[in-house]
């Protein structure tokens, strides 16, 4: 049953609504309505120009119609009298093929119709910044291994219990909170969840982390690599499927190595399959690959993969299998966005159980020290155009998540690229002025 938005503002006391949609380079777009008019947008939506957001669409399109999913409503912990809702992109009464939560349903509706539900839970790292952007927050956050500082931690004591609360009121099931590997860099942590719960949870908590952020005189980021020597923002997502009811994990396999079950191999074999390809959704951006492909920080380790490898409890590869019934993809980082993040690991793994795909040899060495020892493994790709290239030749990928999607990402994310080859850096002017 269909929960009543107009009951549910009633009985909460809620004034306005935020109907959201996110859009292909992961902006949230939102109207803010008031409940008096909640029973029209819940049966219409709320009406955007799809062109004025990063969608492929031009000023001559018709209305776009965000409608909300009411099972995803979250009434804001810090501003009471306001709930916001996710929704899915509606044009001439058909959903909108690249919007990426309607790309996500499909998919998932794909894997429960093959008796697969796939559960996630993601690792969303971000920085605690200045208002300005400039410079990390605290002036004491100095050291050269500062991951699991206490004494860092305590200092941004009232942002990080504020949110942490907020996700305990909320029902999340939020267990621990750390101060990471880079100055200024935090990680909170959720349980997991379904696919599409756990893409509107990472989508609510990047915007509840800004905002209350923002009511602390701060600035949080997720850019992937905000500082030159530091570690970057990853976004680690741990992954495991479930028969249909939720109750079996069909990773799981006691007798099997890592705890990994043939159809867990399976699963994992299309991620590996389609790595280099997928960069391009799970590293969405320039800065990404400035990341992944870091030199040492200050820290000692990137704690980035570079290769297509997997392995059991080592960070230092793509993928590790931590413990019986699931793996954790290490590539995606801070810019990714929450639906697409999903969407293109079920659509990868899902071709693997299809196809019956072979991870591959696993290895149980430093990547960090001792990669140049593994032959035949692909680098992963070098910079965003690379990624771009890699995913456009993917046709089994790109089919798999939608066409429509597919060209339509593409041709924006060429334009992007495109604009970061036109601009003038002051790299350029130091190097080369004078020759």
């Amino acid at each position: 049953m269909t929960l009543d938005l107009a009951a549910f503002a009633q009985d909460k006391g809620i004034k306005y609504f935020m109907i959201s949609y996110t859009d292909l380079f992961g902006g949230q777009r939102a109207k803010l309505v008031p409940a008096q008019a909640i029973k029209g947008m819940q049966e219409d939506g709320a009406g955007f120009a799809g062109f004025a957001t990063w969608l492929d669409m031009t000023p001559a399109h018709p209305d776009l119609f965000a409608v909300p999913d009411a099972s995803s409503v979250i009434q804001l912990p810090w501003k009471k009298d306001v709930a916001w809702v996710a929704a899915d992109c509606m044009m001439e009464g058909e959903l909108v093929g690249q919007a990426p939560r309607n790309v996500l349903k499909k998919l998932v509706a794909e894997a429960a119709a093959e008796g697969k539900r796939v559960k996630t839970g993601v690792e969303a790292e971000f920085f605690l910044i200045t208002a300005d952007g400039a410079k990390i927050s605290d002036e004491y956050d100095t050291a050269d291994k500062p991951c699991y500082d206490q004494q860092a931690v305590m200092r941004r004591y009232d942002v990080i219990s504020e949110i942490c609360d907020y996700m305990l009121e909320l029902g999340w099931g939020a267990y621990q909170n750390d101060h990471e590997d880079a100055n200024g860099q935090f990680e909170m942590n959720w349980e997991f969840d379904d696919a599409l719960k756990t893409a509107d949870k990472h989508s609510f908590f990047k915007f509840m982390v800004k905002s209350i952020a923002e009511k602390h005189g701060l600035r949080a980021t997720f850019m992937p690599k905000p500082f030159k020597g530091l570690t970057g923002n990853g976004c680690h997502c741990h992954i495991s499927v479930w028969d249909n009811d939720g109750k079996v994990n069909v990773f799981a396999d006691k007798t099997a190595e890592f705890g990994l079950s043939a159809e867990g191999r399976h699963f994992l074999g299309g991620i590996m399959k389609h790595a280099s390809s997928l960069a391009a959704i799970t590293n969405p951006t320039v800065n990404s690959y400035k990341r992944i492909n870091a030199p040492r920080t200050t820290s000692g380790a990137t704690w980035s993969p570079n290769t297509v490898t997997w392995t059991g409890n080592n960070r230092t590869h793509m993928v590790r299998v931590p413990g019986p019934g699931r793996f954790e993809l290490r590539l995606p980082d801070g810019a990714v966005n929450p639906y697409l993040l999903q969407a293109v690991i079920i659509a990868a793994g899902l071709d693997g159980l299809r196809s019956k795909a072979d991870p591959g040899p696993h290895h149980d060495i430093d990547m960090y020290a001792e990669g140049h020892l593994v032959k035949n493994a692909p680098r992963l790709p070098l910079n965003l155009l690379d990624a771009l290239r890699a995913y456009d030749e993917d046709e089994g990928l790109k089919q798999a998540i939608g066409p429509e999607f597919s060209a339509a990402y593409l041709k924006l994310k060429h334009q992007e690229w495109n604009a970061y080859c036109s601009h003038f850096t002051q790299w350029e002017r130091d190097s080369t002025l004078d020759i």
